[in-house]
């Protein structure tokens, strides 16, 4: 925190005229995708704001009911949607982030969804699509052994895993990044907070996770990119 006080930031490389990294990492050509429902074709009840922000509660019991892929779409509308973009320097998405920056990359713990194999994915914000990235035998319990043996991570439906490309943020706000990549965390997780129970389900946060693991399980250093916060989510009890 102290090295992250204005008095000692050093120039940020956008204001040393460097260029902005991409707004998103690529994708294969030859991957396996899913195109997901477009947002302004997904039905969803109505719920006064008030009664969401009263009755969101952390919740790690989940019935055994599946999403469906419009509501998990709308999950992720809701938590990284795009709503405008200004290439190559922000997006303004449905939550906010420090100069549109959105560091974030969304993978997701798939294990109960209509229509989708169990597994991991990322989401594409870009274009509203799933990436494939990992289906074998074993992944739900190596993301919950990652997530230091968490018996809900298994029981959820998904699990939102929220990556942070660090150097999307620190172009533009050199070391004070690392305090406004956390600030947006909490952003994302709590418009998922309020869209689970808009969709009838509960949601629980978590910030125990062992890093190098979920480096290892993602694909990705843990040093330029590395996990940030988890949250699951899944229908409630006798909902």
């Amino acid at each position: 925190m102290e090295m992250t006080r204005y008095e000692h930031i050093s120039t940020s490389d956008q204001y040393r005229g460097l260029p902005p990294p991409c707004l998103e990492k690529p994708v294969p050509g030859d991957g396996l995708y899913i195109t997901l429902p477009a947002p302004d074709t997904i039905d969803v009840p109505p719920l006064d704001v008030r009664s969401a922000i009263e009755n969101r509660r952390s919740l790690r019991h989940y019935s055994r009911d599946p999403l469906t892929l419009e509501e998990l779409a709308y999950l992720l509308w809701c938590t990284q949607g795009i709503v405008q973009v200004q290439d190559p320097y922000f997006t303004l998405r449905n939550v906010p982030s420090a100069g549109g920056r959105h560091s974030f990359e969304t993978y997701l713990l798939i294990n109960r969804v209509h229509g989708v194999k169990p597994g991991l994915y990322r989401y594409l914000a870009f274009s509203h699509r799933l990436l494939e990235v990992d289906t074998r035998f074993g992944i739900v319990d190596r993301v919950m052994a990652a997530c230091l043996g968490q018996a809900f991570v298994r029981n959820s439906a998904v699990t939102f895993l929220w990556s942070c490309v660090i150097y999307r943020m620190s172009w533009r706000y050199a070391e004070r990044a690392w305090r406004l990549v956390h600030l947006d965390a909490g952003h994302a997780a709590q418009n998922l907070y309020l869209a689970a129970e808009q969709s009838g389900c509960g949601a629980c946060a978590i910030g125990a996770f062992d890093d190098k693991q979920m480096a290892d399980l993602l694909g990705i250093d843990g040093i330029d990119e590395f996990v940030i916060y988890c949250t699951t989510v899944g229908k409630k009890p006798g909902g």
